[in-house]
Formats: structure tokens, sequence, C-alpha cells
């Protein structure tokens, strides 16, 4: 294989000293599969020349690993031949701030020759943003990260595995209190401080509304560095937290019929450098085209699903009237909807953005962000509007009032919303028929794998999985 550049080369060979005279001994080296799982491989920090203009070998059968690290195959991608190589970015190169001697960055994929890898999906997540770009928009993403955190068992105790054990948790306060912020300070100061080391721009970190849970939200990137942004967030939260003889949870449901963690995504439209959604003119601000990109996410929403909420643990917290948003819709500051419009206070240029609620942290960053992008453009070149927008909750409508108003509830298992990805022709066009394949694989053979078995089974069998 050719030489990556010279340019990189030298870069490379920079950051080997700089990492070395850090005192960084390894460089992890993640991309995360299509069951939202961050995989990785590791190489020694002074071999990172020779990795960015080699790579490092892989094989393709991780696109189709479930969660349960289970493997099924696509069309395209199954079995024991083939080989990728993963090459890091070496603009994200972290040192990390809670393992010392530890480096990380994501990689992206190609194949041997060189050419990218049609089911990388981080390069998927690339291709969308500069598709925008072909439309001169410019966006703005940022996820907020909920987790579930726990005190780790003491040696010689059973792990809480099964749905009978029990979860310790390390504080006791009430939902969103000061208690808990009282009861575990070092551990959030000390995972605000290695996220701000790490260059992450933390916006605020508090309590949420389940036992042990907590958020934090981090600013607004381009989608790509948001879906890294995340990647990293999830995976220092996690070092933070065995410091402290806790481990994190970030899957969708802890525990059944409670509360779940949800990852929403946040995201603005700009033009020329301004905010498509400061309209003078335009109702609440919406401009034309950031009108039509919303409805076009809106209207894929089913579809997304498969993406945003992708294991059968994700449809145990999609629950009415729990802010997950269900209900294909929209509102102004409307928690209870899909899609939020966040107004914004009226004299900041750059306030006004969306939210969508429904996704969570099972799911893969970078599908999320392209898949999102893929649909916005699909309405933009369609001409999308947005339905009326829905204000109070519509899980407390009658089923009639919900059907003249147009509001429709959202796939409730995962068959369903990978029923609705598998139809839509424009994500399907924006992914290519092998990443849409191997997703396709993955959700059929994690809702095969779960099937008949009774929610608290799927709450402790996949709780530690993310």
């Amino acid at each position: 294989m050719e030489s990556r550049s010279a340019q990189q080369s030298a870069q490379a060979r920079q950051l080997s000293a700089r990492l070395d005279a850090e005192g960084v001994r390894n460089t992890a080296l993640t991309w995360v599969d299509n069951a939202g799982i961050a995989r990785v491989k590791a190489v020694p920090a002074h071999r990172l020349e020779q990795v960015a203009h080699r790579g490092v070998g892989m094989s393709p059968v991780f696109d189709v690993f479930t969660s349960d690290d289970a493997i099924t195959e696509s069309a395209h991608i199954g079995g024991p031949d083939g080989d990728l190589r993963l090459f890091p970015d070496l603009d994200r190169v972290t040192p990390l701030a809670a393992q010392p001697g530890w480096a990380w960055a994501p990689a992206d994929r190609y194949d041997q020759l060189g050419a990218p890898h049609p089911a990388c999906q981080r390069q998927f997540a690339r291709r969308m943003t500069d598709r925008a770009a072909e439309h001169g928009l410019g966006l703005r993403m940022g996820f907020e990260t909920e987790w579930v955190v726990t005190r780790v068992p003491e040696p010689g105790t059973p792990a809480a595995t099964g749905p009978e054990a029990p979860l310790d948790f390390p504080c006791a306060g009430p939902a969103y209190g000061m208690t808990r912020v009282v009861e575990l300070s070092d551990y959030l100061r000390d995972t605000t401080e290695a996220l701000t080391v790490q260059g992450i721009d933390v916006l605020q970190i508090h309590p949420e509304y389940a036992a042990g849970q907590f958020e934090v939200s981090t600013a607004a990137a381009d989608p790509v560095r948001a879906a890294d942004d995340v990647v990293l967030v999830r995976e220092t939260v996690r070092a933070v937290s065995a410091r402290h003889g806790l481990r994190a949870s970030f899957a969708p449901t802890v525990v059944a019929g409670l509360v779940g963690n949800g990852c929403h995504l946040h995201l603005s439209l700009h033009r020329d450098g301004r905010s498509l959604h400061r309209d003078p003119v335009a109702a609440h601000g919406l401009a034309p085209d950031a009108a039509a990109f919303l409805g076009g996410v809106l209207e894929a929403l089913p579809a997304l699903l498969a993406l945003g909420c992708p294991s059968p643990a994700s449809y145990l917290r999609l629950q009415p009237s729990h802010w997950a948003g269900v209900y294909q819709c929209w509102g102004v500051e409307n928690r209870e909807a899909a899609m939020r419009l966040v107004t914004g206070a009226p004299d900041d240029p750059d306030g006004g953005h969306a939210e969508l609620k429904p996704f969570d942290a099972a799911a893969n960053p970078y599908l999320v962000v392209g898949a999102v992008l893929a649909a916005g453009l699909h309405g933009l070149t369609s001409g999308d509007r947005l339905p009326d927008p829905v204000s109070g909750d519509p899980g407390v409508l009658g089923v009639r009032e919900r059907g003249r108003r147009g509001i429709v509830r959202l796939p409730t298992t995962l068959t369903d919303s990978t029923d609705h990805l598998e139809k839509s022709a424009p994500l399907r066009e924006a992914m290519g028929d092998v990443l849409h394949g191997a997703v396709l694989a993955v959700r059929r053979a994690e809702a095969a794998r779960f099937a008949g078995e009774g929610d608290e089974e799927i709450a402790a069998e996949t709780r530690w999985r993310w």
C-alpha cells in the first residue's frame, strides 16, 4: 500500500515524540460496530508513524457482530475471509486523563488497496457532512450522555448480572438533587476534569431522574467530531468510574420498568455562517431550508429508530409520558415530542436548535449523525414541510384525538423499526448496500436473540454491554 502521505508521516512522528514525552505508552484505536460497541486495537505509541503509514489489520466480520459478541452475516459481509486496515485520525489523538500511559484515537477503515471500506460508519458520517456542504449547509451537533453508576461488587460476591441480582447504587439523593452531587462530588469533579483536560468542552453535568443516574452535556461540533466526542465521553466516564470503585452503564434500560438512559442528539443548521434558526420573518424562526431539513428528519424517524435505538432494550425505555419522545411529532420546547425545537435566548444569534429525544447510547453515533444528515437532506431536496407543532403530552390524548392531529406512535419494537429502515430508499442510497445490509443483519439477529425473553431478562443481559 502506498504511503498515506509524507505530511501524515511527519505528523505521526511528531505525535509519537510528544506522547513519549508525556509518558504515553499505548494508543487505543477505536471504531464503533453496528451494535454500538466500541471495539479497539491498541498499538505502542512509538509505532504511531508506522500505523499511520500502513494501518492496523482487522477483520471485516466485526461489521456483523451483535451486542453479545455473536456473529451473524449479511449478503456482503460474514465469515473468516478478508482484511481491512485501521488508520487513526491523527488530529484526534488524545492522551487519556483517567488512563495514565494511554492515548486514544478514532479510526477510519480502508481495504488493503487503500479504498474506503464501504461499511465504515465514520466515513459514512463524513460523506453525509460533505453532502450537506455541497448544499451550502453547515451543521453543528452535540450529544447529551446519560449513565447509571453502581458500586463494583466486592471480591468473592457475584456480579449484578442476573435479573434478581441487586444493584448497589453509591448515592441515595433524589432525582436532580444536590444531595447526589454532595455524595459523589469527588467522582463528578474528576469526571469533569478528565473531560476538560482531553479537550472536551463540558456544558453541564448533573444528577438525572433514575437511581444512580447522571448526565453530561458537551459543546456542539461538526457532525463527525460530535460523534468522536461522545465515544470519548463514554470511555472517559467509564475509566473515571473504575478509578472510584464504580462502574458505569450506558444501556438504554438498566432496570426494567424504570427510566432508562438516553443519548439525545442536538443539531443546528447554518448557511454562510448564519443560523437558519433565527429567520426573523419565519414561523418559530425556522428558515425554509431548516424547516424542510427538519421535516425530512421527522418523516424518517421510524426508520432512524433502527439506528438510534438499536437494541430490544431500547424499546423498554421508549414509554409515553417519560420524556423519551415516543410520538412522531415536534413541538416548541416540548420534551414529550420526538423532536423538540429549542428556541434559545432571543438575543443569542446561535441559540436555536433542534433536539431528537428518542435516541440512546446503544447507538453507533456515526450511524446516527450520518443518517440524520441523509434524512434531512432528502427532506431539503424533496421540499418537505413540518406539520403543525404539538404542545403538551401526546400520551394523555385519546387515540381519536391523536389520529385527528396526525400524531403517530413511533415503532415499539426493534423489528418494526428495522422494517422501516429496510424500506427506506433514501437511507439505503446514503448508506450504500454494504453498510445498510450489515445494519439490517445485526438488527434482525438482535431481535431474534431476545425474542420471547421478558423485560427483566433483556435489561439484565444488556445492562453492561454499553
